[in-house]
């Protein structure tokens, strides 16, 4: 499992390398006021794509729509969240998921759930 984290750390661009330093520079004031997570959504399909505003939690885990945000401005950090949101998502049938940032661990993951279509062939004689 390192191995993949680390291979993929390798692959961010320049633009991701300094948005994550980024997030992760504000680590210690968000903790200082709270705050455990903050997390940003995204949702596409059909080449149409929305990431939502980022917000902050302070709960044990973060949950997508099980979650409650708090009030704290983190405007400041939504162009970098953006910036590691998946290349993409919105093409074909889309996808969703959710960029997040666990302010204790210091550490910064990326969920993304692929729409895709299915189909099964029966065949017969009759």
């Amino acid at each position: 499992m390192e191995d993949q984290q680390a291979n993929h750390e390798e692959s961010l661009d320049p633009t991701q390398v300094l948005a994550k330093a980024a997030i992760l520079a504000d680590c210690e004031k968000l903790a200082a006021a709270g705050v455990t997570f903050v997390a940003v959504h995204f949702d596409g399909s059909g080449d149409s794509g929305v990431t939502e505003e980022v917000q902050c939690y302070a709960s044990d885990e973060y949950i997508h729509d099980d979650s409650q945000p708090i009030k704290h401005d983190v405007s400041h950090l939504q162009q970098h969240f953006e910036a590691l949101v998946p290349f993409g998502y919105e093409n074909d049938c889309g996808g969703f998921g959710d960029v997040v940032l666990d302010v204790e661990a210091r550490r910064i993951s990326v969920e993304r759930n692929d729409r895709f279509e299915d189909y099964s062939t029966t065949t017969y004689e009759v």
